[in-house]
This record gives C-alpha cells, structure tokens and sequence, in this order.
C-alpha cells in the first residue's frame, strides 16, 4: 500500500500498473483535495479501481465532468435518458462481447478519449475481468533503434472497422450487439492518424500509442505496414506489463487512455454482464 496520500488509500494490484483506491465513497460531497488525490493515483498508476461504490447515473456523470467533457460514441448510442452513458450488454444469448480485443477508446477520433470510467452493474458470477496494459513500459522496453524508428511514424486508425472483423463495416459489426443501439456517426472523423510513439501532457513519459484501431502507417500501405504493427501489438502487452482486474457489482474502473490499453475477456457464456461506460474527452496526441 501507498501511504504518502492524506484522504485515499492507493493499493497496486500489479507490479506494471493498476490499484485499487480505497476510503472514498464517489456519492459523497467530496472535497476538491480528495479528487486531487485521486487524479494524483491515476497518473502513478495509469488505471484505478474502487469497490463496493453505490452511485446513482447523475453521480457517475458528475464524477466523470471533474476530468473534462464527456465524449458520445459514434457509432454507439447512450441511454435514452442519459445519452453520455453506454450501457455495455451481453446477455446469455449473445454470441461475442463489446470491446475484446486490445485496444485505447476512440483511438480514431481527432481527439482521442483521455478517460474512461465504467461501472458494473450486473457480472456474471466468474469470467468477465479486464485486462490492462501499461504502454509506458512497452515504449521503454523498445531497443533504442526502435524508439528512433516508431518515433518518426504516425498511424492511420480507423473505427469504421477492425481488421480480425474481416473487413466488415463499424455498423455491422456493433449490430452484433442486439442488445445496443447502433447510430450513423453522421460527420464525425472515424479515420485519424497518430502517432506511434506518443507524449502523455501531464506526465510528459512517451508511451507506445498501440491499438486494434490502427491500419497502417502515414504514407505506407497496409501491406507494407503489417510486419511492424504485427509486432508493436504483440510487443505491446507481452504479460509483465500488464494487470487484471475482476468485476464485482459497484466496482469501477478509471483507466487513462493515453497510456493504456485494455481489454474484454469474453469467458462467461450464457451468463450477463451489464457495465456502464462514460469516456471523458481528451486532446490531440503530440
């Protein structure tokens, strides 16, 4: 346990990343050095969890504004009563779940997610957790010729479609989800480029900036493109960079999108796990 904080307790669930925070309850009247203390533990730690957390949707909303604007999907659409929160379904006759494969939300948006913060209402009664991975250390693990070489290359990603979906559109393949209601994105950019090797705004430590999103290299083709990000994924979340967090009804998890990736474990059929996603807005990665 971390005992250099005054009103949380900060305690690591893995050597690469990841804790869980405890003595704070998020439907309290908090006061500003407590969310302080809490921004302070995501940074150290890249993503944070809390348990046993009774929070209304308008609490999580207002605990998600402290971090910046909320983010709407756009492909996804929120709750009917609450549009920036998705409701994350996968009942007993669902075939695959929502978000197992590696990968950082929005990373095809102008401005990708800088948070996300999601809240389990129902699990199933094993299976189900969350992987995460710390991309600071898979930059740091990188060969120095390495480094040089991802840091000049900037990556297409594309939420339109994933490659391992065979090339289907973003529609069809959210479709999947009957249990989730799939919008036009309209005029919203779902093809951007990145770069790799990306410098996290507060921290200032460069992270590899990896993802299911990518495609292909700036000004390469996809072809040309593969080999390297074949191996920047695998490299990417080799296990001792990352954690593994198991869900429990009221748990939550707050990850930091600029450094991580994360990933669904599709482990539990014939079971439900219902979670409640609100992706706070970020900026233009540098």
């Amino acid at each position: 346990m971390r005992n250099n904080y005054q009103h949380i307790t900060v305690t690591p669930i893995a050597g690469a990343l990841g804790a869980e925070i405890g003595n704070v309850d998020l439907a309290a009247d908090n006061s500003q050095s407590v969310y302080d203390e809490i921004d302070r533990a995501l940074l150290e730690n890249l993503v944070i969890f809390f348990r046993d957390q009774e929070i209304t949707p308008e609490q999580q909303l207002a605990f998600a504004r402290r971090w910046g604007d909320l983010h709407q999907h756009p492909f996804m659409k929120g709750m009917d009563d609450y549009p920036d929160i998705l409701e994350i379904k996968k009942l007993p006759t669902d075939k695959r779940n929502f978000g197992g494969v590696w990968h950082s939300d929005q990373m095809f948006a102008p401005k990708p997610a800088m948070g996300t913060i999601l809240l389990a209402k129902e699990t199933p009664a094993s299976g189900g957790d969350t992987l995460f991975a710390n991309m600071y250390a898979a930059y740091d693990a990188l060969s120095d010729g390495m480094k040089a070489l991802v840091g000049k290359l900037k990556a297409v990603s594309s939420g339109d479609n994933f490659k391992q979906d065979g090339g289907k559109s973003r529609k069809e393949v959210y479709g999947q989800y009957h249990t989730m209601a799939v919008r036009d994105p309209g005029e919203t950019s779902t093809v951007n480029a990145h770069p790799v090797a990306r410098t996290h705004p507060k921290t200032g430590r460069k992270a590899l900036y990896a993802g299911g999103h990518w495609r292909h290299f700036e000004d390469m083709t996809e072809a040309e493109s593969e080999p390297l990000i074949a191996y920047l994924r695998k490299h990417s979340t080799r296990p001792e960079f990352t954690c593994r967090f198991r869900w429990q009804p009221g748990s939550i998890a707050f990850w930091d999108n600029r450094c991580t990736q994360h990933f669904a474990i599709d482990d539990y059929p014939g079971q439900t796990r219902i979670m409640h996603r609100v992706t706070v807005c970020g900026d233009t990665p540098f």
